[in-house]
């Protein structure tokens, strides 16, 4: 089983991070979630999900209901001193969903302010995989540049653009959509959308 760190930024769209989750976790991956303090602010704004300061594992497992032996680690986003903060660590990939344009541009200029950040650059330098899935719109010069330099490091930009030809009836149905993209880049094995030409 794979090990996974997943940050939930504070861009629109909490719910594809906690979808991924869960996906991840209930597949019997080891997840090491953090949340920016605009992540937080936002997922408890859309979901109605707010994380408390204490038992926040235990939170986060009975929102997604997901079982209580899952391999779930919560992460400060202040804690500079996680070991996802070093190359050292055994991780196969990041995934930062959704990634705010501000969290984008840090990354492209290497700042490593905090744990997220400091993490996305780890997996840039160490040449794993980190997959940033921005939902933003429209975007600008500034924002595509951003997009590009990011691409160009080696990180893997999947947007949060919903396809419609599999004729989604709900929004879980969306959702699902971009989460099994995300899927399909970490070579993790679902069912969420249905595939082109049947299956």
């Amino acid at each position: 089983m794979g090990v996974y760190t997943v940050a939930i930024t504070g861009a629109s769209g909490s719910a594809y991070g906690m979808r991924l989750v869960e996906q991840l976790l209930t597949r019997g991956h080891g997840v090491t979630l953090i949340f920016t303090d605009a992540g937080r602010q936002v997922t408890a704004y859309e979901l109605g999900f707010s994380l408390p300061s204490e038992g926040a594992r235990e939170a986060v497992l009975r929102f997604l209901d997901v079982d209580e032996t899952a391999r779930l680690r919560m992460v400060d986003d202040a804690d500079i001193f996680d070991a996802v903060a070093s190359g050292t660590r055994k991780v196969d990939a990041m995934v930062v969903c959704p990634a705010t344009m501000g969290f984008v541009g840090s990354v492209a200029s290497g700042l490593a302010s905090d744990l997220a950040e400091r993490a996305a650059d780890v997996m840039l330098k160490e040449r794993r995989t980190l997959v940033l899935v921005p939902r933003e719109t429209p975007l600008n010069l500034i924002h595509l540049r951003n997009l590009t330099s990011v691409t160009e490091a080696g990180a893997i930009v999947v947007p949060a653009m919903p396809a419609f030809y599999a004729k989604p009836k709900t929004i879980d149905d969306l959702v699902d959509f971009v989460v099994g993209k995300v899927l399909d880049v970490l070579g993790v094995e679902h069912d969420l959308l249905r595939r082109w030409g049947g299956g």
